[in-house]
């Protein structure tokens, strides 16, 4: 009985949406109902890495990455933390008249250090009391327990947002992407991360990623919604300039989407996904000196109202085809052929218990 009451407790949820004209959960709508105001993002350099940069998973990066596609303020002297609040929320509060902020952690592995360094940094961004929260992008092999209690110290005070990127849940798409993790290293980090109720999850995925057809890409939709991330970023993969992609795209061996396909992929996407999961990105893109291709990713506000088009032409919405029991069955599976895995290239997955 419980379970069908949550069900209609979402079918309830999403004609109320679509009455309302919200044919997704937006991020901004998601923090207007926990603040009763708009809150604003502070983008935020602190000097990390990653460890598939420095030798501690890999070299190079991902063959996507150029960070200051990120965040331009990796173009410049890096100001301190304390300097990069000040300024963000100031300019936020003149342009925006912004009064309450999040401080975002964004560029490279913001939980890759030790716990005494984190705390410092994360502390030094806290300058006011309009911030109400901060955002963490980290990946899954670098969330350690004694992370995930600093984080969860912050809770009694903060809105804290843990932003665990996966990208694909192929490992083969893991391999050629240079990831330096695979998919079972990712589970493992969610389970152990949803233990800490007080924690937001969010999670990142790339629609288009070489040698992945659209069964593929929804599949990987198919695991975040069974794993039941609040928020969730969609970018398109996109060719910034210095990435190895680059050099694969120039020498023909990527393709990349077009705007209505992409479009059609994030309108399917949500509607597999839960009702109540936010919506925190639907589409990347780069500054215009770095970014290669595709240029149609620089129209995000036409992106935005064609997804919009999409879902309201196929009088479908965020969650319409979120089926709970047959997501389970997924994500059952995709444990199962884990845990079968030969012994030698287990993780600790396979001792991992299912997320409740």
């Amino acid at each position: 009985m419980e379970r069908e009451g949550e069900n209609w407790y979402y079918v309830a949820l999403r004609w109320v949406e679509h009455m309302q004209g919200r044919l997704y959960r937006s991020f901004g709508d998601d923090l207007k109902e926990r603040f009763g105001c708009r809150v604003w993002k502070v983008t935020v350099a602190a000097g990390f890495t990653c460890p598939n940069r420095d030798g501690g998973r890999g070299r190079g990066g991902c063959i996507y990455c150029n960070n200051e596609g990120f965040n331009p303020n990796l173009r410049q002297r890096l100001e301190s933390i304390h300097e990069q609040v000040e300024k963000g929320m100031d300019l936020l509060s003149k342009k925006k008249r912004a009064s309450k902020f999040i401080i975002y952690f964004q560029p490279y592995t913001n939980t890759y250090a030790s716990v005494e360094d984190l705390k410092n940094i994360y502390d030094s961004s806290l300058i006011s009391d309009d911030i109400v929260g901060i955002s963490i992008g980290t990946r899954p092999d670098c969330v350690p327990e004694e992370v995930l209690d600093l984080l969860e110290s912050y809770t009694g005070k903060y809105m804290i947002w843990l932003e665990i990127g996966l990208q694909s849940m192929h490992d083969r798409t893991l391999n050629l992407i240079n990831r330096g993790h695979d998919l079972a290293t990712f589970i493992d980090a969610i389970i152990r991360a949803k233990r800490r109720r007080t924690i937001l999850l969010a999670t990142h995925i790339i629609h288009g990623l070489p040698g992945e057809n659209h069964e593929e890409m929804m599949d990987t939709v198919r695991l975040v919604s069974a794993l039941g991330f609040d928020g969730i970023k969609f970018h398109n993969l996109h060719v910034m300039r210095n990435t190895v992609l680059e050099r694969m795209y120039r020498e023909g061996k990527v393709s990349l989407l077009t705007m209505e396909e992409y479009v059609s992929l994030v309108a399917d996407s949500l509607e597999i996904l839960p009702p109540q999961t936010a919506i925190l990105r639907l589409s990347g893109d780069a500054p215009d000196d770095i970014l290669v291709a595709p240029s149609w990713c620089r129209r995000k506000l036409e992106i935005r109202e064609m997804i919009n088009a999409e879902l309201k032409k196929r009088r479908t919405s965020q969650g319409a085809r979120y089926d709970e029991k047959a997501l389970s069955m997924f994500l059952e599976k995709a444990m199962g052929a884990l845990r079968s895995r030969p012994r030698e290239s287990r993780t600790c997955i396979a001792k991992a218990a299912l997320p409740l």
